[in-house]
């Protein structure tokens, strides 16, 4: 319907009615003079008109589509496109029956010639096909091609013929005869020269430049493939799939065709025989692989999976799938999954998924899983995960999380997490984010554009301590080493601990810096446990850039089964100066101090 309406429209320009009277000059001066008589634009292929060509016409308020035909008589079309008149070669296609015989077989054959309609060549790798029955061929270099066809169909057979690069050619023939045919194909008026003629050229003839329309050769062969080609550059469509079905594919990219069920041994050998990639089905078994169009239901492969649009519901396979299109639903490998598109489903693997798209939905794997957009959900691995673009939901991993972009949730590794922007946590050994506005808890947390402070310090306890403080204002992390360097007094320290920065004035030079580290104490033995649990409420003041102090009360608990002391380790802890309390025989506490300076 959409199709008549612009046809209606379409007609505008070429009932328009003009005058002439020419005699005997080139053809393209004479299309300058209708353009601007006309006031529209010409657009035409540079090689397929004769332009020197030398015309006569004499027309008394004719329509402009009338004067076409006398100027260009045969084997051309008018099109209109808005303010313009596209002039092309017309599809001309013309079918010989040079042999016609009534089979009285339950099948008959059809066989003939493939040729280009303007050069007469043979069209070689052309593919030749019947939709309903779903039976085809390929062109041999003499452009000769051979179909069996069922005498059961009683109307008239429809032949299509396709090639890249070429206009479709349907062909009617008549069933159960026997029959040889001649068809001709005209290749698409794609050109990397394309004239344009506007009214202006005729009135400033002196000044007056053709447009000419470069067409990238990728671009054009991108109109032809378009996107149900990517599953042959993959792995597995480069290792099971035929040279023959990829130029069908290629061939047959417009046509695509659903039938409720299929069964096959491995690709082109099955239900729908060399058809099968052309055809989306409801359910699928491939014993060994498929190649299909699509799965709207459920496919099972041995051992792969090949579709070439969308899959949705239900998809495994024994090795790995591979989609061109979307997947919606549930899709299991017992190795590999690769999507070309989207992903909104279920999605487990035993060693990886690929994504290309958007991810929506769990994805687990036994080593790795990779989306190249954005993911909404959960991803789940023995290694690693990553995202390209945003997160929004938790990744799990047992080594390393990578989020390109941004994560709004949770990441947990048992190794490294990253990401550029931080909305959310991260739990891991060594986090590392670009910004951060949530939590980042670690051995080693590091926000390239946050906290991060180098600190020398004294308590009561151990009189000179260094500490390494990373991540944000909101939260940092603590690594911790010191000792005690009174002689016969020594304490060795090393501990990890939490802190936060809270600002107590608009120039953010004064801060209150609560802290809470857990030290190990090394008093002369490793056979007992001191561990030094500290409270500290310290008040931070900027003195420069990259320079502040910082003092404050502490309160201390100290764990301890060390019941004697080591010739030259202090013993107890703390000195007798302090006011102990008691929770236990093991466990004590007291009010101590901290100061120090913060560089960075």
């Amino acid at each position: 319907m959409v199709l008549l309406c612009l046809c209606g429209l379409a007609q505008a320009q070429l009932n328009k009615t003009i005058s002439l009277n020419i005699n005997q000059q080139r053809l393209d001066n004479v299309l300058e003079i209708i353009s601007n008589k006309g006031g529209f634009y010409f657009s035409y292929n540079s090689n397929s008109l004769p332009k020197d060509s030398l015309v006569s016409v004499n027309v008394k308020n004719k329509p402009v589509q009338e004067v076409l035909q006398q100027l260009l008589p045969y084997h051309y079309e008018f099109k209109e496109s808005g303010n313009y008149i596209i002039i092309r070669r017309a599809p001309i296609r013309v079918t010989v029956i040079t042999n016609k015989a009534v089979s009285v077989d339950k099948t008959y054959t059809v066989s003939g010639f493939v040729y280009d309609e303007q050069s007469g060549m043979a069209i070689t790798e052309a593919s030749v096909y019947e939709k309903d029955w779903l039976v085809s061929s390929l062109t041999n270099n003499s452009g000769y091609f051979k179909l069996r066809l069922k005498s059961s169909k009683a109307s008239l057979a429809t032949l299509t013929i396709s090639k890249e690069f070429y206009e479709d050619t349907s062909v009617q023939i008549q069933p159960k005869h026997n029959q040889e045919l001649t068809i001709t194909m005209v290749p698409v008026t794609y050109a990397n020269s394309q004239v344009i003629i506007s009214p202006e050229d005729y009135i400033n003839r002196d000044t007056a430049k053709y447009e000419t329309v470069t067409v990238a050769p990728s671009l054009l062969i991108n109109n032809f493939l378009g996107d149900t080609n990517k599953v042959e550059k993959t792995f597995i469509g480069r290792t099971f799939l035929s040279a023959k079905q990829k130029i069908q594919t290629l061939n047959l990219n417009k046509f695509f065709t659903t039938r409720p069920f299929q069964v096959s041994l491995v690709p082109g050998l099955g239900s729908h025989g060399k058809m099968g990639a052309q055809v989306v089905n409801n359910f699928s078994l491939n014993l060994f692989g498929g190649y299909t169009a699509g799965t709207n239901g459920i496919e099972i492969g041995g051992v792969f999976n090949v579709d070439k649009k969308d899959v949705q519901y239900f998809q495994a396979a024994g090795v790995t799938n591979v989609v061109g299109g979307n997947v919606k639903g549930f899709q299991v490998a017992g190795v590999n999954n690769t999507v070309l598109k989207n992903v909104k489903a279920f999605q487990a693997a035993g060693v990886g998924n690929f994504v290309k798209g958007n991810f929506n939905g769990l994805q687990i794997a036994g080593v790795y899983n990779h989306v190249s957009d954005t993911v909404r959900g959960v991803q789940i691995s023995g290694v690693g995960n990553f995202s390209k673009q945003k997160i929004k939901g938790i990744q799990f991993a047992g080594v390393a999380n990578f989020s390109n972009k941004e994560i709004e949730g949770g990441q947990i590794a048992g190794v490294i997490n990253y990401t550029k922007k931080l909305k959310g946590f991260q739990f891991g050994i060594i986090n590392i984010a670009d910004t951060s506005e949530g939590v980042s808890i670690g051995l080693l947390n590091i926000i390239i554009n946050g906290y991060h402070k180098l600190a020398i310090s004294t308590n009561e306890v151990t009189n000179l301590n260094a500490a390494l403080k990373t991540g944000s204002h909101k939260f940092y992390s603590i690594l911790q080493a010191g000792f005690q360097t009174k002689a016969n007094e020594k304490i060795f320290s090393f501990g990890y601990g939490f802190g936060s920065e809270i600002n107590l004035n608009k120039k953010k030079t004064l801060s209150f810096n609560p802290e809470l580290v857990s030290s190990y104490l090394y008093m002369g033995t490793w056979d007992y446990l001191n561990l030094l649990n500290r409270l500290q409420l310290n008040f931070n003041v900027k003195a420069g850039k990259y320079f502040s102090f910082y003092a404050g009360p502490c309160y201390a608990v100290f764990i301890t089964d060390q019941t004697t002391g080591v010739t030259g380790y202090r013993f107890p802890v703390p000195t007798q100066s302090y006011a102990v309390h008691n929770f236990s025989n093991r466990v004590k506490g007291w009010i101590g101090f901290n100061a120090g300076i913060h560089l960075f």
